[in-house]
């Protein structure tokens, strides 16, 4: 099934599939991406990042695979939230990695956090390889949804659990209105600070074009994923989905 958000890309006028658009506009943006990130969203997603991580606290993961990670901030926090002895943080933009592999090395977790270039449509990784997976701010990017979800479940151990946090679309007053108001704001500041418009004209259209809430939920399940919860924070601006792999059958 192709969903609508799929068919959202960030350079209309190329020839390329949504996967190679997205490692090109975040490695055009990949030195600036930390600051306009925080500044965006008024320094809220570090609360989210918390909240999320904090979901997964008593299920105590000991290896986490962090898709789409970025430049590392859910790892780095994962890190000191979760204490794993193992974080693997994969994206397809290698200069976003670098970024994060900088500060990792900062906060002195290197030996405890890794980084590879990796699209999660189609993982080099094992069967039963995780106790846990995270997507923080980058589902929505993904140009084949059902195929990198059956992918992660693949890799996750019987039991393992996947926790997305994702931006969403208010859908009552007066947030919706007011976030209506900002995502046309958003391009400008974007262009001011990256000097990239198109990336930041993208990022509005992508949230609106994603599913979100029961939606989402319907698609993690036929995916395999099972008990899926979701929740909203900050008036529904992010979502929070938490599912898992059947554990195996004891007897």
């Amino acid at each position: 099934m192709t969903y609508k958000a799929e068919k959202i890309i960030p350079y209309a006028s190329r020839n390329t599939s949504k996967s190679e658009q997205i490692e090109q506009m975040f490695n055009e943006i990949a030195g600036k991406y930390d600051l306009l990130n925080h500044s965006l969203s008024l320094g809220i997603d570090k609360s989210w990042r918390k909240k999320g991580l904090l979901a997964l606290k008593e299920f105590a993961p000991k290896t986490i695979l962090d898709i789409a990670t970025g430049t590392g901030d859910l790892a780095i926090e994962a890190c000191r939230l979760l204490k794993p002895e193992k974080i693997l943080g994969i994206d397809i933009s290698e200069k976003m990695t670098a970024v994060g592999r900088k500060k990792v090395a900062e906060a002195g977790l290197a030996g405890i956090i890794d980084f590879d270039r990796q699209d999660c449509a189609g993982l080099r990784l094992g069967n039963d390889s995780f106790d846990a997976a995270t997507v923080a701010f980058g589902i929505r990017n993904f140009g084949q949804l059902d195929r990198s979800l059956q992918e992660t479940l693949r890799i996750l151990k019987p039991g393992g659990k996947l926790m997305i946090l994702e931006l969403a679309t208010p859908e009552f007053f007066p947030a919706k209105q007011a976030y209506q108001l900002y995502s046309k704001l958003i391009p400008l500041i974007g262009n001011r600070i990256s000097g990239n418009s198109a990336a930041y004209r993208y990022l509005p259209e992508s949230i609106a074009a994603f599913p979100q809430g029961r939606e989402m939920k319907a698609i993690l399940e036929k995916n395999g994923f099972k008990n899926v919860t979701y929740r909203q924070f900050t008036f529904g601006i992010c979502m929070l989905y938490i599912g898992e792999r059947k554990a195996a059958h004891k007897g």
